[in-house]
């Protein structure tokens, strides 16, 4: 008997697809528009071609955002993806202490971001924050405001508070999916608890963290309203990332064509980076 095919589900999600595609493409296409033209004001436009890519592309402001972002990403992946790992490895798998660490590790992502970035802007303020108060009195010379080590201190420890969760919680998914038969099998062997981990919870978590390491990556590459609102881009330019450089370049200065540039350029190294990342990953799991 030959088997029928009914492809009229496909109707019922239609109306998204096209409302996804209507407000992706729209304001992609005016962003290209934009970077390939001149205006002078009163709706007039002249043709730039390259021109605006070429200035960003050689630009040394724009190469000392890009660095600024990168190494960002580099330490918050290299700091958030084995904390993450660690603390899912420390929480139980079952009892009581389940859904009070899930509650815990949830509620940083419950609050939007310029919450967080304003809550740790007060919490580090040297007259009125908790810790500039604290490390004040224990003689420590703590401003974020005017010192650029302690500003890029701040960003990234305000980062890891955020976001580790969320690792946690990837890991943790993980980790109660593997069966028990495989810890009683490891406890027969005698294997050592660095074995189990190596040869059986992180295999398991191999496809998980790979969602983690994009999804943070993405999500620290493209910060915005964290570091605006705590040190504005400051002290000078220190913690000027991408993002914040993008706007003030677009509204600030109201230069439309080299924003319009950046903002491509931004979206490309970002989709380029996150295919580096998932092709290195998913190879590396297909070759074991």
């Amino acid at each position: 008997m030959e088997k029928t095919w009914n492809n009229k589900a496909w109707f019922m999600v239609l109306p998204v697809l096209l409302l996804v595609a209507f407000s992706a493409v729209i304001p992609l296409m005016t962003v290209v528009n934009y970077s390939v033209q001149d205006t002078f004001g009163n709706n007039q436009f002249f043709w730039a071609g390259a021109e605006w890519f070429e200035e960003i592309l050689h630009s040394d402001r724009f190469h000392a955002a890009l660095g600024r972002n990168l190494f960002f990403s580099l330490v918050i992946l290299l700091i958030e993806i084995p904390l993450g790992i660690v603390i899912a490895l420390n929480m139980p798998r079952r009892g009581w202490g389940v859904p009070v660490c899930l509650v815990l590790m949830s509620l940083p992502l419950l609050i939007p971001w310029n919450v967080v970035g304003t809550i740790w802007q007060v919490f580090g303020r040297v007259d009125i924050g908790l810790l500039g108060r604290t490390l004040e009195a224990l003689g420590i010379n703590y401003n974020y405001v005017q010192n650029p080590v302690h500003a890029w201190i701040t960003v990234f420890i305000m980062d890891v508070w955020h976001w580790t969760s969320l690792v946690v919680l990837l890991c943790y998914a993980g980790l109660v999916s593997i069966p028990d038969a495989f810890y009683q099998a490891a406890k027969i062997d005698g294997a050592s608890r660095w074995a189990v981990f190596r040869y059986i919870q992180l295999p398991k978590m191999n496809r998980v963290l790979l969602i983690a390491v994009l999804l943070r990556f993405m999500d620290s590459f493209m910060i915005y309203t964290e570091p605006f609102v705590v040190t504005g881009g400051g002290p000078g330019n220190s913690t000027t990332f991408l993002s914040i450089d993008l706007v003030k370049m677009a509204v600030g200065q109201f230069d439309l064509g080299p924003a319009a540039a950046m903002s491509i350029i931004y979206f490309l190294i970002i989709l380029l980076m996150s295919w580096v990342f998932y092709t290195v990953m998913t190879n590396y799991d297909a070759e074991r």
